[in-house]
């Protein structure tokens, strides 16, 4: 029996088999995007990991210079070398499609392209590890906005991925089976009715013949 109360005809009979088939078409195609979602979803993975660990090793290593600096250098000479940057960097977002996801692509501009304003102070009463430093920490910038970037697509694609699971599941556990069900019943249904109407015809038919001819079969 199937869950909901249908009627055994066979309208309805063709609608079950059309849905079922839509069904199983969309079950196979919301199949083939999720497992191309976990595919791709692996591959930022990697790279997340990737940018993760070149980010953590410029970081330790721009601190650490700017450890040494600190040590050398005095707190108020330290502050008034950073107080006034010359270089400022100007922020752009735009989005990508992935498999019906819009990713966040990140893009930056520099105010110059001079490589040497990154130093907002002369050379003359500053150490070497701040220059190393800044020089690192510079280097390490775009690393830190594409793992940004990176990471946002991964959290992206994870909702995209359960979402379309969910609809695979629906599809192959409830939605399939319910159209399968309803189609055997409606097919055993008519069947019945197809019987009992040849049954009814067959004993119409003797009635008849018995009346005519005056003879029981």
């Amino acid at each position: 029996m199937p869950k909901t109360a249908i009627t055994p005809t066979r309208m309805v009979l063709n609608q079950q088999k059309t849905r079922l088939k839509m069904a199983t078409r969309g079950h196979k195609l919301l199949k083939d995007k999720r497992d191309e979602l976990m595919r791709q979803f692996f591959e930022v993975v990697r790279k997340n990991r990737e940018l993760r660990t070149r980010v953590e090793e410029g970081l330790t290593e721009a601190f650490s210079a700017l450890s040494v600096a600190s040590a050398i250098m005095s707190p108020e000479m330290l502050e008034q070398a950073i107080l006034y940057p010359r270089q400022s960097v100007e922020l752009q977002m735009s989005f990508k499609n992935v498999m019906s996801v819009n990713v966040p692509v990140y893009d930056f501009k520099t105010k110059t392209a001079d490589t040497g304003d990154i130093y907002p102070y002369g050379f003359a009463q500053t150490s070497g590890e701040l220059d190393d430093a800044l020089g690192t920490l510079s280097r390490v910038f775009e690393d830190m906005l594409e793992l940004a970037q990176v990471e946002k697509t991964m959290q992206l694609m994870a909702q995209e991925i359960e979402k379309t699971r969910r609809r695979v599941n629906a599809l192959e556990y409830v939605m399939i089976p319910e159209c399968q069900e309803n189609i055997k019943y409606i097919s055993m249904k008519l069947e019945e009715n197809d019987r009992s109407s040849k049954v009814r015809l067959m004993k119409v038919k003797d009635m008849v013949l018995e009346k005519a001819h005056n003879f029981k079969y």
